[in-house]
């Protein structure tokens, strides 16, 4: 695929999960303004979260979640981070450092949801 097509196809999954999450956070949530390297801001942004969105033949997950942890650091934004990412044919997958993991699952348990 070439570099358009590839470019299109990012920009078209930045835009599905942006409507996922827009499902659960508003209407405040959409793709972020990119701009030079897209530094400045989250693929998806307007949620909790700093979001890394990636899809390609086989998205590099360890890759795509240092991106997005070093774009939160030099923006200096201390949300937590997340890789959104989708391997062609294959499900989506979300990727978190444990810390943030454990953090949701906590919050989830203590309010109940068992």
């Amino acid at each position: 695929m070439g570099g358009r097509a590839s470019r299109r196809k990012g920009h078209d999954w930045e835009r599905v999960v942006a409507k996922r999450l827009r499902a659960i956070f508003g209407n405040a949530v959409r793709r972020g303004w990119q701009s030079r390297d897209g530094a400045e801001q989250p693929d998806v942004d307007g949620s909790p979260w700093w979001v890394e969105c990636k899809r390609s033949k086989r998205p590099n997950i360890e890759a795509a979640l240092v991106q997005a942890e070093d774009a939160a650091a030099r923006a200096n934004d201390g949300r937590a981070v997340m890789a959104v990412c989708k391997a062609d044919g294959a499900p989506a997958t979300v990727t978190l450092r444990l810390d943030d993991a454990l953090d949701l699952i906590e919050e989830w348990y203590e309010r109940g949801s068992r």
